[in-house]
């Protein structure tokens, strides 16, 4: 039969290990934690924490430090060049062994004598004895002659060498600054598009922000509308028992407020979706409970204290001027950082072509080398011998095969290329920033046509609660006002996050790329919201294009639709 016990080892083996791990875990939430300032985040400080923790921001870190090394390579061709090198060979057999050797297998030949006092035919025989037993030649062969051929390298069974070389660049026919302007256009750009990834940077994460604000006062919509919803069950179930009201206005009652639960649950989870997005761009746990401190429901709306400065001032010209144009006098186009990375493309593809050209023209360098050289017959080397050449070298090509003229050709269609390109972007910069302004205008107009709406649905509200109560009106009014109610708290939250984000846009203008758009909470997956659910009139608000998507979706179609 099978033993329990052991069945229950594995479990208690894993309840000991999450035992001993869940401390581990709960320290590193809790450091993780610790690093998010206490109490609610204010956009200033979420914006403090999102920059050290961007990797787009990291990348473009990087890229201006790798920049800054091509500078430093590129003006390293103008400085002498000094190395030095030592090398130690060992010969273990060579070609050359014995070759100048003198000795022979047998007996020693005594050396070469001449006497000048001696006959003819005996001088003649020493000689030819010498040449018989290789004494003659002592002087270029013999062993004994301490500059013979036994004393060059060949052969050597030690060799140390020990050099050190030096190189100056005389002239390069422009290839040196092409290259030091090409380094320091790189830096240039690379500067620009680190100032683009933080500005990127702090408008997602600006919109993502008041995202999850928008989402909590969404939320906390739908729930009072549920709440409003079965307390109007409630008091019609109330009538029913004390038979005042029919069960048909029971069932409509109860229609709608189970129709308010779903909205209630998509706006909670269009919360967490928020929520999730802005923690990712803070690089915090997804479990981590956040507390936002800005809001939406002031009456002035301020602008972010972070971006005040930078958009006060377009803000108020644009609202002073009489008719909406966004070809004010006064206010003039920003400089736009997309613009600058197209003259940067366009100087580098000048440097380019200049590099290209010089490289039909001579180089001229100064060459010198320096060494000593032992061969010792032990180990230890006695450096004796020395080798010192000093030259000048001059390179130049003559037949290239056309790939010189190629290269110039390519470099100069790259050239009025980016030129068209940077005449293209500076057109669509000031589209852009119009753009931007525009949108700021719409967002701005939008949340002031919501100023009075929410306190009028409020009140309209009370006075169908009151005539329901009383008997003098039917539910379907009470619903009615009741969505409109909702429907104008949704519409003012939406349009001041429009305009909140607008500002932020049009603040950090100058550094974000070309085509950010605007993107409105009808198109944002986060905050659009559930289907319609009862039938309502549509309010003035509804005009504006831009909330119609959110004002409808508290309504309910009509009979006959999908």
């Amino acid at each position: 039969m099978h033993d329990r016990r052991f069945t229950k080892l594995p479990m208690m083996a894993a309840v000991w290990l999450l035992s001993l791990f869940a401390p581990l875990a709960a320290s590193a939430q809790t450091k993780e934690a610790a690093t998010l300032p206490p109490g609610p985040l204010t956009l200033e400080q979420v914006l403090a924490l999102a920059e050290p923790k961007s990797e787009a921001v990291s990348i473009a870190t990087a890229g201006i430090q790798r920049a800054e090394a091509d500078q430093i390579r590129a003006r390293s061709g103008l400085l002498p060049q000094l190395s030095v090198a030592a090398s130690y060979d060992r010969s273990l057999a060579s070609e050359f062994d014995n070759v100048f050797d003198t000795a022979g297998t047998g007996t020693p030949c005594p050396p070469f004598s001449l006497n000048p006092q001696a006959a003819l035919d005996a001088r003649v025989a020493e000689i030819e004895r010498a040449i018989d037993c290789g004494a003659v030649g002592g002087g270029f062969f013999g062993a004994t002659d301490p500059g013979g051929l036994e004393d060059l390298p060949f052969g050597r069974a030690n060799t140390w060498r020990a050099s050190l070389s030096f190189s100056q660049n005389l002239w390069s026919g422009g290839r040196n600054g092409a290259q030091i302007t090409l380094a320091a256009v790189g830096r240039e750009s690379a500067q620009l598009g680190f100032t683009t990834a933080r500005a990127q940077l702090l408008f997602e994460v600006t919109e993502a922000y008041y995202d999850a604000v928008l989402s909590d006062q969404l939320v906390n919509i739908a729930a009072a509308t549920l709440d409003q919803a079965d307390a109007t069950l409630r008091q019609v179930e109330a009538g029913l028992r004390a038979g005042t009201q029919p069960e048909f206005e029971v069932l409509r009652a109860r229609v709608n407020r189970d129709t308010q639960q779903p909205v209630l649950i998509r706006q909670r989870v269009n919360r967490a979706l928020a929520y999730l997005r802005l923690k990712r761009l803070l690089d915090v746990p997804a479990e981590m409970d956040l507390q936002l401190a800005d809001g939406l429901e002031d009456e002035n709306l301020p602008p972010p204290r972070v971006f005040v400065e930078r958009v006060s001032a377009v803000e108020n010209t644009l609202r002073s001027s009489d008719t909406p144009s966004l070809t004010i006098g006064g206010l003039s186009l920003p400089e736009r950082a997309a613009v600058e990375q197209a003259n940067t493309t366009v100087r580098t593809r000048e440097a380019t072509l200049k590099l290209t050209e010089a490289q039909r023209m001579p180089s001229v360098s100064l060459n010198s080398s320096y060494g000593r050289i032992a061969y010792p017959d032990n180990f230890l080397p006695t450096f004796d011998r020395s080798n010192w050449t000093v030259g000048i070298g001059l390179s130049m090509p003559i037949l290239t095969g056309g790939r010189q003229r190629g290269d110039e050709l390519v470099a100069r269609a790259e050239l009025d290329q980016s030129r068209l390109q940077q005449r293209q972007i500076e057109e669509l910069a000031a589209l852009d920033t119009r753009s931007a302004w525009a949108e700021l205008l719409a967002a701005r107009a939008a949340w002031e046509s919501t100023a009075g709406t929410v306190q009028q649905a409020d009140r309209a509200y009370e006075i169908a609660d009151v005539r329901y109560g009383s008997g003098v009106s039917t539910q379907l009014e009470l619903s009615d006002a009741r969505v409109q109610r909702q429907q104008a708290g949704a519409n003012r939250a939406v349009a001041a996050r429009d305009l909140q984000v607008a500002r932020a846009r049009v603040a950090l203008l100058p550094d974000l790329p070309i085509g950010n758009a605007l993107p409105t909470t009808g198109g944002n997956p986060i905050i659009q919201q559930p289907a319609p659910v009862v039938p309502v009139q549509p309010s003035p608000n509804q005009s504006n294009p831009q909330l119609r998507n959110v004002s409808t979706q508290f309504t309910q179609p009509q009979a006959g639709t999908r």
